[in-house]
């Protein structure tokens, strides 16, 4: 592709290489992400510095992968000879395009799109977005590829100019960002592989992940400098079974899991407050009672689960926020369904006892315990349960695991049962108090006032880049101990889902996401705006690289 690319000027070449990308169907969890990776490759080998240096273009990959997915990895080593390194990372999935209809068969195709968003009248924003020739369309166009074709182009740039360059350059393109990000997890093995085989010193990584406007006419170009992180909050919830003839005297369970989604789904008042921070509620990303057909019972058992955002707090203030909440809708279902219960006896004139509408709340770990001190074999029974569910989602598996281990214990009490289940994305940030992250924090301050001076545009610094990504796992802020106490929450923790806790640790790299500009990502509109992503960022981005790099 070189040959396509050497008498380009910036911006061209980094419109060649995303629309080189985009044309490459890589929706997360096919073998598109592996025709990505190959395509990376290609691009990469194509450059004069490593056609004459192909050991230094190599992929690894993800281990028991059943699609055969890869890390894609460049490095360009100093002039001069030194430890200190900067990662360029970005992800190489896509989501899928089902949600184009009828223009599906042109989801990849930048032309056509442009071309039918001219004539499209039924959003004035984005006709007129088509119109201005400033803006290209295309799944991943905006998350992410072109932040990988700037990545790329800068590389290219530095192999061409080497002398700019007073450190080494780590190019690291991952897969399976879009849910669970194995690739970049795996990743990390490989980064400490090259840090004491090198002895390199990794000085700041940079994501190139997308960035767009917080509300409608907002200016500002947004910079991160950290990763907000994020717990899957997830219920499972038993009642207890009744006739509908007799509906007042059970535990419906779905009436617990609409008290707890209308407890915390979009609710702010649960969520973190840090002025200036883009900080997001929980959301409900799971709702569904276990009947697997109709009949008059009432439901038995209902799953639920959240999308947790960390921002500061740690996961345990998360784990003991949910366990109150389900602990809430638990008195205040029994409450309701007594006042409902004296209301429907007086109306027939029945008389006895009130039924025991008492539900206990409990954490997993609470509850395993509960179920080894009845002498059942918890982790034998979590080892079969996956063992007879490979292929299943991580999700689900936790909540057969439950499932197994309360059969094992014949306990059919009324309960909650709170938990967490993958993914867990740690949370990160520039702390003040660590003199490399307050370095990383104060060059950058520098370098967006100049480049705001010289460009006009209206940058604005954050501290968590809001939309979950991949730099995550390259550094974080939860200390050992407050990770050692949320880990035996997670059902099966390690069969086969874990993270490499003590090697991000032990990384810890500062981390910026430096995003090219666009609107609608993950929708079929959408699109990244052209005169900033590919003449600022690039720009931007090589200043930080410099600066950090020549850094005393």
């Amino acid at each position: 592709m070189y040959q396509q690319l050497k008498d380009l000027k910036q911006a061209d070449r980094i419109e060649k290489i995303a629309r080189t990308l985009v044309g490459v169907k890589s929706v997360n969890g096919t073998t598109g992400e592996v025709d990505m990776a190959d395509k990376l490759v290609e691009i990469l080998r194509s450059y004069p510095w490593f056609q004459k240096h192909p050991d230094l273009v190599w992929t690894q990959d993800l281990k028991g992968d059943a699609l055969g997915r890869k890390n894609v990895f460049a490095f360009l080593e100093s002039a001069e000879p030194t430890a200190k390194t900067v990662i360029y990372h970005g992800h190489m999935d896509t989501v899928g395009i089902d949600d184009f209809g009828a223009l599906e068969p042109h989801a990849l195709d930048p032309d056509d799109l442009l071309n039918y968003f001219r004539d499209y009248d039924k959003d004035p924003d984005v006709q007129k977005d088509a119109a201005s020739g400033d803006w290209l369309f295309g799944r991943g166009m905006l998350d992410m590829k072109s932040g990988d074709a700037v990545h790329l182009s800068n590389l290219l740039y530095y192999t061409e100019h080497r002398e700019k360059l007073k450190g080494n350059l780590l190019v690291m393109f991952n897969p399976v960002e879009e849910n669970d990000h194995e690739g970049v997890m795996e990743a990390v093995d490989e980064l400490i592989r090259l840090k004491e085989e090198k002895q390199l010193d990794y000085v700041l990584a940079i994501n190139g992940d997308f960035v767009s406007p917080l509300y409608k006419g907002d200016p500002n170009r947004y910079v991160y400098t950290g990763s907000a992180g994020k717990l899957l909050g997830c219920f499972y919830i038993r009642g207890r079974e009744t006739h509908v003839g007799e509906t007042l005297s059970g535990i419906d369970p779905t009436l617990i899991a609409s008290k707890i989604n209308e407890a915390l789904n979009n609710n702010m008042d649960v969520a973190e407050r840090i002025p200036g921070e883009v900080v997001l509620p929980p959301s409900c990303l799971y709702l569904r009672d276990q009947k697997a057909f109709y009949n008059v019972q009432t439901a038995g058992t209902t799953r639920l689960y959240f999308n947790c955002f960390l921002y500061e707090r740690t996961p345990q203030a998360v784990l003991d926020q949910l366990k109150q909440t389900a602990e809430q809708a638990c008195t205040d279902l029994a409450r309701f369904l007594e006042k409902q219960y004296q209301d429907f006896s007086s109306n027939c004139g029945l008389k006895g006892p009130l039924p025991d509408w008492q539900t206990e709340v409990l954490t997993y770990s609470e509850f395993a315990a509960e179920v080894a001190a009845k002498g059942t074999d918890v982790e034998k029974i979590i080892a079969e349960t996956i063992a007879e569910h490979p292929t299943e989602d991580f999700r689900i598996n936790s909540y057969k695991i439950i499932e197994a281990l309360e059969s094992a214990a014949g306990d059919k009490r009324p309960k909650v049962i709170v938990f967490f289940a993958p993914p867990y994305c740690p949370h990160n940030y520039l702390r003040k108090e660590i003199p490399g992250e307050a370095r990383c924090d104060r060059l950058l301050d520098r370098i967006l006032s100049k480049a705001s001076e010289e460009t006009g545009e209206p940058f604005a610094k954050k501290r968590f880049f809001p939309y979950l990504a991949d730099s995550s796992y390259l550094s974080m802020s939860e200390t050992a101990e407050e990770t050692d106490r949320i880990i035996g929450n997670f059902p099966g923790w390690g069969r086969p889902y874990k993270l490499p806790l003590e090697k991000i640790r032990a990384l810890n790299i500062p981390v910026l996401d430096i995003g090219v500009y666009g609107k609608r990502a993950h929708t079929w509109m959408e699109r990244v705006y052209k005169p900033y992503s590919y003449n600022v960022v690039p720009k931007l981005i090589r200043s930080v690289t410099e600066g950090i790099l020549s850094a005393k």
